[in-house]
């Protein structure tokens, strides 16, 4: 390849990075595309950038805002733009989204999002600064770390569907007395508490919120019907609520109760690093001891974790709290 061949090829390469980095509505200024070109290995002077702006202006529709420092933007009767080309911070995104959360992504939509990860595979084949901070980073479970159960994936695909599509979903569904129910369910959401995923919903039969573990279905079919939903639900309420800490009676809704704690400040790190709940509040009780107040709701989950505290918590309000912490459930 010759000198003159060689300049264009890498003038073609630098410019093709520069239209990726660029977005529509949001204005990209130069010293930004200079710092991301050189997390790309481009070591370029802001002038020529800004002639390349200029005149990839001349044939692509990007504007500038005619500002000191310029910015620039796809303009907003630009055709949608599907460059085949990812910085290495896009890619670095689309892998972890493969690895961390395509299990909760219905299939069909994975199934589109394939070539834009096996994009994000391609774009970070060579090595950089950018790329190693996948090797860096880790998701690790707060409690014992158990291996997810097997999920049968013809049901799980038409559960996400259904949720996708807003129908209801008939099933065969698996309790934990081992016996075998048909259902149908209007899916409301989906959750992953540690290793296990959830799905939201309410019978056809029944208006309560209810939780079916997705390891648990044993087939489901796709209704040709639109599922019903409560009026008022919201999926962040309804956690926030404690319903995924699990009842103590599931005969009844869980309960909300002003917990008070009484045990030794040096034990007590934990709740001034991570609080309960928002209206946490921490008093000293003595030279030794403190007494921390918080709104919670009263669950398996909430009895099991004070469980873990053993002897370090001298004292536990209300009463009925004590009781659940100090009998097995």
């Amino acid at each position: 390849m010759s000198t003159q061949e060689k300049e264009t090829s890498n003038s073609l390469h630098r410019q093709w990075q520069i239209l990726s980095c660029l977005t529509t509505g949001k204005w990209t200024g130069t010293r930004q595309l200079q710092e991301t070109l050189q997390r790309e290995g481009i070591d370029i002077s802001l002038r020529t950038i800004q002639r390349d702006l200029n005149q990839l202006a001349l044939r692509f529709p990007i504007e500038s805002n005619r500002e000191v420092p310029q910015g620039w933007r796809w303009r907003s009767d630009a055709p949608i733009q599907s460059l085949p080309h990812m910085t290495s911070s896009q890619a670095v995104t689309f892998m972890m989204v493969e690895e961390h959360l395509k299990h909760l992504l219905p299939p069909s939509l994975i199934n589109e999002m394939m070539p834009w990860f096996d994009l994000a595979r391609r774009s970070l084949s060579s090595q950089n600064n950018v790329r190693q901070w996948i090797n860096r980073v880790r998701i690790v479970p707060a409690s014992q770390p158990l291996i997810p159960p097997t999920i049968d994936q013809l049901a799980q695909q038409v559960i996400y569907e259904g949720l996708l599509q807003d129908k209801q979903i008939e099933c065969v569904y698996e309790g934990r007395e081992r016996k075998e129910k048909n259902y149908l369910l209007n899916p409301l959401g989906l959750v992953q508490k540690g290793a296990i995923i959830y799905l939201i919903c309410t019978r056809h039969d029944r208006q309560d919120i209810q939780t079916f573990a997705l390891h648990r279905f044993k087939s489901a079919n796709l209704s040709a019907n639109r599922a019903m939903h409560p009026v008022d639900f919201n999926i962040d309420q309804y956690i926030e609520s404690g319903a995924l800490g699990f009842r103590i009676d599931t005969h009844k809704p869980t309960e909300m109760v002003q917990l008070q704690l009484t045990m030794l400040e040096a034990d007590a790190k934990t709740f001034y690093e991570s609080q309960l709940s928002r209206d946490q509040t921490i008093q000293r009780v003595d030279n030794e001891q403190v007494l921390i107040q918080a709104t919670v709701p009263l669950t398996s989950q909430l009895v099991w974790w004070l469980r873990s505290f053993g002897q370090k918590i001298r004292h536990i309000e209300p009463a009925q709290v004590a009781t659940y912490v100090n009998e097995a459930i």
